[in-house]
């Protein structure tokens, strides 16, 4: 089976098992969306999505987020890891929105990745269910499903998102990314299935014996 057959497969099964899908991350606009990504950084959604209340009752917008001291925003924001890093990454891009961008967070990743904290992953997500753009941000579970599913070698997650990009047509790109991150969570996990378990890696791979060893990221 050669790799576009795969993919026609994946797609037909991911369509199938998730017709719908919602953003992970509770949001109200493209602001609280992209402070809401950043928190994500090894850190899970469950849990960006228990601190987010209490941070955007104080300030969800940049005018008021910038006003807010770092410690302020540290005692919320701590328990989603990475608290001084983050903290100081938000106070400053939302002086920069409101000096820079009248306020407004910035539709192009150019503009987007010169922000504090936010990096090429953070900038596609915000592009795609912020801005409707087609963009394919590849998190830990996208890199590992690719490598399990042969659509790429997994030499490093932005060669992954080049090959995914080939292979599948551009405005599948934004529900695509979602659905993967779905069924790894569900069905395909790091320390479950291993390539050889679950409906999708059974039917790319309907051979495979052994356990398949993906790349990390």
């Amino acid at each position: 089976m050669i790799k576009s057959e795969r993919a026609i497969i994946i797609k037909e099964i991911l369509d199938k098992e998730y017709p719908e899908t919602p953003v992970p991350l509770n949001h109200k606009d493209n602001f609280t969306l992209l402070i809401a990504v950043l928190l994500s950084a090894q850190c899970t959604d469950e849990r960006v999505n228990q601190i987010t209340p209490a941070l955007f009752k104080l300030a969800s917008n940049p005018q008021k987020m910038s006003k807010l001291s770092i410690d302020k925003i540290y005692k919320i924001i701590k328990p989603c890891g990475l608290g001084p890093q983050k903290s100081k990454a938000i106070s400053k891009l939302s002086k920069i929105l409101v000096k820079q961008y009248k306020g407004k967070v910035p539709n192009n990743f150019s503009d987007l990745e010169k922000l504090p904290g936010v990096g090429h992953k953070t900038a596609s997500v915000v592009m795609s269910q912020g801005f409707g753009i087609p963009a394919f941000a590849v998190d830990t579970h996208i890199h590992r499903l690719a490598q399990r599913w042969g659509l790429t070698n997994g030499k490093n997650v932005k060669k992954t998102e080049e090959d995914l990009k080939k292979i599948f047509p551009k405005e599948s790109w934004n529900k695509l990314h979602l659905q993967i991150i779905f069924w790894g969570r569900e069905y395909c996990m790091a320390k479950a299935c291993y390539g050889i378990e679950c409906k999708i890696c059974k039917s790319c791979y309907p051979k495979r014996k052994k356990r398949f060893v993906h790349k990390r990221p």
